[in-house]
């Protein structure tokens, strides 16, 4: 890996060539990181299937380009051991190497796409650098690893001059240009360290471009034949003269099987081949396979900001150990493309990866607002040619809202998903957006309280966590990401006052600055909806003490308070859910952004609501009503009492019923006893 001059360099690659082999090595239980990706799931498939004395733990975060479909094949072995995880967890690493009894580390783990380093440098230094970091220190301190094998890249040696017929030997200086093969280097100097400073048996290996089945389609061959299935152009950076290598999938897995056995530690391997293809070749011989006019199924697009024009390299210490490539390429294209003809949905939808630039980023980040979803913005064109069908990510799946809101869009029809990554946890919510690519965002997640907002009292970090943290780490992700989020708050920010008073008809506006500060509650959702101005792309919808038709579900407000021994009897506005809810949907779909009072026009008092229990439901119903000083000795926090002026809503949905119509149409007649 130093600098080797032209008058030495014959001396330095006879020296790599006549190394004395290793004594053939026998791993018994092997750590392959990111194993579900492309080249790792060959390798690990290939070693399942020909040693199968070898434990093997597949360990890998299932980023995009990961799919666990792609070990299909090792899953029904007994000694095959799935783990999801993520290499920068120094804890997750040190259990499994002592709890597995590792000897062997095979690490693929790392972000590979150079279209994505330009955007997203932050990313590759985290997971190529960092998390290789993390590994070593591992291995380190548990002092039980007898083999590591460091997976690098042929971009680490830089661009190879045009003219010359020497590929890079393994002893050539380092010379990266781009972000990516820039991380790369790094991890390959911090895996030198390792050796020399603490002894560590460590081999790299440098690898020209793969090809082949399961391979995510951001790369150029795969890519190319899912346009081409689709009948779409293929986009060529620049001029098309770039030259690649290309080894088959298959070779490359071989050539891994022989390093893992053969090679000598301390030792680099380049696994590379000497037929070359510019990136125009590639294109015309995918045209050819498919029947396409070349002529008009390829376009010329803007380059990337740096592109290597040539990577070769000097293969003849790997042949030395017995490797050898045979896949031919004509025979290896017309695999690859046949195995994308019977498996188009492998990916599930990829539209955003077959972008000559992508314009979304697919890569899941860490926590860290300097370096957020730069290229995720949907471009005016991608925006102007999307379809028009919805898909809704919705958060608060075990809530009350949450859950009719996955209901309503099933009855209408309408795709969604529930988000699976915690508020607070921003790189979860990326990975959900990433993952579903929806159309809008639907928030019902939050922290009320249980039974009520007493709870939040004595859980003050929770509930900031949640209704602080949690909604504006997700209107962020959103705006990053160009989409529309729904968010469900509440009208209990407001109490009576000279302005508004009890009974006057005036109510609170969506312009108004909250006034109620008895509860911890109410202070963290005023607080934030007062922060989700600044984002223009939420709405906020104030919902006051909600009721469904649902009387079985204790969180109903008319279920609270036909169960209290006595109540309070104030009129206040209420959000009926079964009018509402659809409503909230439709604004979705309108597009409708800032702050709405979310409530049926008008007010009803406690004894009317009920009054109307025992008319409809139960007519030997009785209560007994006691003031708020009464009240105010029996609950920790004070309650929310107001009305709201819901004309904003009223004047955009006409036909919306007022409190008292609302209830009996949707609660009392379909609940009315005979």
């Amino acid at each position: 890996m130093f600098l080797c001059s032209e008058n030495n360099y014959n001396n330095k690659r006879k020296e790599s060539m006549t190394s004395h082999p290793a004594p053939y090595y026998q791993p018994r239980n092997l750590l392959i990181t990111g194993a579900a990706g492309f080249i790792a799931s060959h390798v690990t498939n290939r070693l399942i299937k020909n040693y199968p004395g070898y434990k093997i733990v597949a360990l890998d975060k299932l980023d995009y380009c990961s799919n666990l479909k792609n070990l299909a094949p090792c899953r029904s072995s007994p000694n095959f051991k799935f783990v999801k995880g993520d290499i920068a967890s120094a804890d997750l690493v040190n259990h499994l190497l002592i709890a597995e009894d590792i000897d062997t580390i095979m690490h693929f783990a790392a972000q590979t796409h150079v279209d994505n380093s330009f955007g997203n440098s932050f990313e590759f230094t985290t997971n190529n650098i960092y998390g290789t970091h993390v590994l070593l220190e591992a291995c380190k301190v548990t002092k039980r690893i007898r083999r590591f094998i460091h997976v690098s890249t042929d971009e680490v040696y830089g661009e190879t001059d045009m003219e010359t017929d020497i590929g890079n030997p393994e002893a050539s200086q380092l010379l990266p240009t781009n972000p990516y093969s820039a991380t790369k280097a790094g991890a390959e100097m911090l895996v030198m360290a390792y050796n020399r400073s603490y002894g560590l048996p460590t081999i790299t290996t440098r690898g020209n471009n793969v090809y082949g089945p399961n391979q995510f389609p951001e790369k150029l061959i795969p890519k190319f034949i899912l346009l081409a299935m689709k009948g779409e152009q293929l986009p060529i950076h620049g001029n098309g003269s770039n030259v690649r290598s290309y080894l088959h999938c298959d070779d490359v897995a071989e050539a891994f099987d022989v390093i893992l056995h053969k090679g000598v530690i301390g030792h680099v391997y380049n696994i590379g081949t000497k037929k070359e293809r510019r990136v125009l070749d590639v294109a015309e011989d995918i045209c050819k396979l498919f029947g396409l006019d070349t002529e008009k199924a390829i376009k010329f697009v803007q380059d990337r900001p740096f592109n290597d024009q040539r990577y070769f390299l000097d293969d003849q210490k790997l042949k030395k150990l017995g490797w050898q490539e045979t896949t031919p390429w004509t025979e290896g294209l017309k695999m690859t493309m046949d195995w994308y003809i019977k498996n188009p949905q492998w990916w599930g939808d990829v539209s955003a990866a077959l972008h000559p630039h992508p314009r979304i980023s697919l890569i899941v980040h860490a926590n860290d607002d300097a370096w957020l979803l730069e290229n995720a913005r949907l471009s005016n064109e991608d925006e102007n040619n999307k379809s028009s069908e919805l898909k809704f990510l919705i958060y608060g799946r075990t809530g009350w809202i949450g859950g009719l809101l996955g209901k309503l869009c099933d009855n209408q029809s309408i795709n969604f998903e529930y988000g699976t990554g915690r508020l607070q946890d921003r790189r979860s919510i990326m990975d959900d957006v990433m993952r579903v690519r929806p159309t809008h965002v639907l928030n019902a997640a939050g922290v009320t309280g249980r039974p009520n907002v007493d709870w939040c009292e004595s859980h003050k970090v929770e509930t900031i966590r949640t209704n602080v943290v949690g909604t504006l780490n997700l209107a962020d992700v959103c705006k990053d990401n160009n989409l529309l989020m729904i968010n469900f708050a509440t009208g209990c920010i407001f109490e009576y006052d000279k302005e508004h008073p009890q009974g006057s008809g005036i109510g609170f506006k969506e312009e108004d600055e909250p006034n109620f500060t008895g509860s911890f509650y109410s202070k963290t959702k005023a607080m934030v909806e007062d922060l989700l101005k600044e984002y223009e792309n939420v709405c906020t919808l104030r919902v006051r003490m909600p009721i469904s038709s649902d009387l079985s579900n204790p969180r109903n407000f008319i279920t609270k308070i036909s169960r209290y021994s006595k109540v309070v009897n104030i009129p206040n506005s209420m959000t009926v859910l079964d009018e509402l809810l659809p409503i909230s949907i439709e604004m979705a779909k309108r597009n409708c952004r800032g702050i709405w009072n979310f409530t049926n026009p008008g007010v009803i008092s406690h004894n009317e609501i009920l009054e109307l229990y025992k008319k409809y439901i139960e007519p030997g119903f009785k209560w007994v009503n006691f003031n708020l000083e009464e009240q105010a000795k029996v609950i920790v926090a004070a309650r929310s009492n107001n009305e709201l002026d819901a004309a904003k809503l009223k004047k955009e949905f006409p036909d919306m019923l007022s409190i008292k119509d609302s209830i009996i149409k949707y609660v009392f007649e379909p609940n009315k006893k005979t």
